[in-house]
């Protein structure tokens, strides 16, 4: 049976209008390809490269392989607490309702005579304390400055902090606390020469000078919950600003102020 041939016209020839047409459309399909980047570009909730990052690196360890030298323990450094005899006990823990001259007085009895440690003073500030509070003493004669309030161990109690004035601009700064049975109970003592004295959240802040001219060292002492005392728990060297203000006088409502 005869094959029947189905003949194949051949394409047209492409003229320039045809190669102009195939041209546009591809630059059309080019186009499109392109417009969802240049979209995103517009986009401000889009992800935006910020560049390569520095790589993070930890500390190293020098000298590895060298054995360190075997120290022991530190002394904490502050004064064991000491409960204060010779005082009615307070209410409440309210430590408000108490005298800080008597405070400082019923110290003296206990601790007589000493001139060093913790209870120590010179023999005429021991003199001029145990005259606070009689006839005839001219007033700012006593030693023993204006308290004031914090607490400063967390318990949701005051502590009173009582500063003792001593020969050449040294102070002694102390911290009681009334216990649940009323007792008062001294748990912080230091004597040192005093630029100034600060109440910074719970802790109580020392400025003495350093031993380099031009720099002071700020210790901090915080109420240590193991050793129930008041530590110094940072000190930081710090240089002073040429022209600086005058040591911080304390809260601006008054030296019984609490805290804010």
């Amino acid at each position: 049976m005869p094959r029947s041939r189905v003949r194949a016209h051949p394409h047209p020839p492409a003229g320039p209008d045809a190669r102009s047409r195939t041209g546009a459309g591809a630059g059309l399909v080019v186009l499109l390809a392109l417009l969802p980047s240049a979209a995103g570009c517009g986009n401000t909730g889009g992800l935006v490269s910020a560049g390569p990052t520095p790589t993070v690196s930890g500390p190293v360890d020098l000298w590895p392989e060298r054995k360190g030298a075997e120290v022991p323990p530190a002394d904490p450094g502050g004064a064991p607490p000491q409960y204060v005899p010779g005082l009615p006990r307070v209410t409440g823990q309210d430590v408000h309702s108490v005298d800080p001259v008597a405070l400082v007085q019923a110290e003296l009895r206990a601790h007589p005579d000493l001139s060093v440690g913790p209870d120590g003073m010179p023999p005429e500030t021991a003199a001029a304390i145990r005259a606070c509070g009689r006839e005839g003493r001219a007033p700012g004669a006593c030693p023993v400055l204006a308290p004031y309030y914090r607490d400063l161990t967390g318990n949701g109690k005051d502590e009173v902090v009582v500063g003792i004035e001593f020969p050449d601009r040294m102070m002694s700064v102390r911290v009681y606390t009334a216990d649940p049975d009323g007792r008062l109970n001294r748990i912080m003592a230091t004597t040192q020469t005093v630029i100034g004295v600060e109440l910074a959240g719970r802790d109580v802040v020392l400025r003495v000078p350093s031993g380099n001219s031009g720099y002071e060292l700020i210790t901090a002492w915080s109420w240590d919950a193991k050793q129930r005392t008041m530590l110094p728990a940072r000190e930081q060297i710090v240089r002073v600003p040429a022209g600086a203000a005058g040591p911080s006088t304390g809260p601006s409502t008054g030296p019984s102020a609490g805290a804010p």
